[in-house]
């Protein structure tokens, strides 16, 4: 009996995924054996047979598939795939097989075609004849990936990539893909989906550094800790917007930001009101350590209800919404700076801070009470607990 392999959801915002197989069609693969890799914005992951069987793919090496369509199926030996609708997204162009640049319109051939009812009215939509399109379906037919691909192959090659005027000939031409390319899809869909919003404070975090040495634990988890405390006390911060509601939660889910020489990741750390501070320390550290090394594993990415990112080496900085969460907290550099402190000039290490919210859910009174919640945790540690 056929099993269906199709795009797993990796993190909660995941839409779609990259497919890099390391099975062939037609391969004879045991359980548990790796089909295929996936990349998306967040991570790379490695998707094993689920039973005995012959690799059968639907889609070509290096496609982007949507969470939930159909990448193949593992079939009993001399098994036939079904004939079933498939919905795959198209292709990338650099995979697609290369067209004509001349538009072609639906000829007589293309109703002989074989191909599924989807593809058909596909084809009609976008003038593409199916008698040209190569066919990636059960049994030969022509399925939607594959009207897509041929159209988007078609208007592609139709368009060079121009360089501005005056720009130097001699340059580097590095490809958005990947990790790169999801990331930007993320960042825009972000900015597109949410009125952001920014406020920008200073800490004095000369406590919380003695505090935080004391302990022995960074200043990272430190701040962490004193954000899930504030969260706690100002609940809408702790939410994420839906497309007609707002969901609050009680859990406090954070993320944080970790960089990678070709993107960034966000690992989650889960109920930070209930871990104590050098527990949140050990598990920042191991996220980052797993992270880096590529060893996070799908369900350390899911679940976050708040964000942070540290960019130590920068004053301040606006943070983008990690998407669907109402709130992001950026932290800038920390120095030593005078201060007056009862009319006298001393020395103080003061931190700069970003937070960005949706204003679709957060009024400015919510995000400034949360600025100032924190604020007081920071500067007196011992009330972070």
């Amino acid at each position: 009996m056929a099993v269906r392999i199709v795009m797993p959801k990796l993190g909660d915002f995941m839409t779609e995924g990259i497919v890099t197989f390391v099975k062939s069609k037609g391969d004879s693969v045991n359980q548990g054996e790796v089909l295929l890799e996936i990349e998306s914005e967040k991570l790379n992951y490695e998707l094993e047979a689920a039973a005995n069987g012959i690799f059968h793919t639907l889609v070509s090496d290096g496609s982007t598939v949507l969470v939930d369509d159909l990448i193949g199926y593992l079939l009993d030996s001399g098994e036939e795939p079904p004939i079933e609708e498939s919905k795959q997204t198209s292709e990338s162009i650099s995979t697609s097989p290369k067209r004509s640049n001349t538009k072609t319109s639906v000829s007589k051939d293309s109703k002989m075609t074989p191909s599924t009812p989807g593809a058909r009215k596909l084809a009609a939509k976008l003038g593409v004849d199916l008698s040209l399109v190569i066919p990636t379906g059960p049994r030969g037919r022509v399925v939607e990936a594959d009207v897509r691909a041929f159209s988007e192959s078609e208007s592609g090659s139709d368009t060079q990539e121009s360089i501005p005027a005056g720009l130097p000939e001699e340059h580097e031409v590095i490809e958005i893909k990947g990790m790169r390319k999801a990331i930007a899809e993320n960042m825009k869909r972000s900015l597109k989906d949410s009125a952001q919003l920014s406020f920008f404070f200073e800490v004095d975090v000369t406590d919380a550094q003695s505090y935080r040495r004391d302990v022995g634990v960074e200043l990272t988890a430190f701040l962490i800790k004193a954000s899930g405390a504030a969260l706690s006390k100002v609940p809408p911060m702790n939410s994420v917007i839906t497309s007609n509601s707002i969901l609050i939660f009680d859990k406090v889910n954070i993320a944080m930001a970790v960089a990678l020489d070709d993107g960034l990741i966000v690992p989650v750390i889960e109920d930070v009101n209930n871990k104590s501070i050098n527990e949140i320390s050990e598990e920042v550290k191991s996220l980052s350590e797993q992270a880096r090394d590529g060893k996070l594993k799908s369900e350390q990415l899911r679940g976050g209800t708040f964000t942070i990112s540290v960019l130590g080496s920068v004053d301040g900085f606006t943070p983008i919404l990690n998407q669907g969460q109402v709130a992001i907290l950026g932290i800038g550099r920390t120095q030593k700076k005078p201060v007056i402190v009862k009319d006298e000039i001393v020395i103080k290490e003061i931190m700069t801070v970003s937070l960005t919210v949706d204003h679709q859910a957060i009024d400015g009174a919510v995000a400034a009470n949360f600025c100032r919640r924190l604020q007081q945790l920071i500067e007196k540690p011992s009330k972070v607990k």
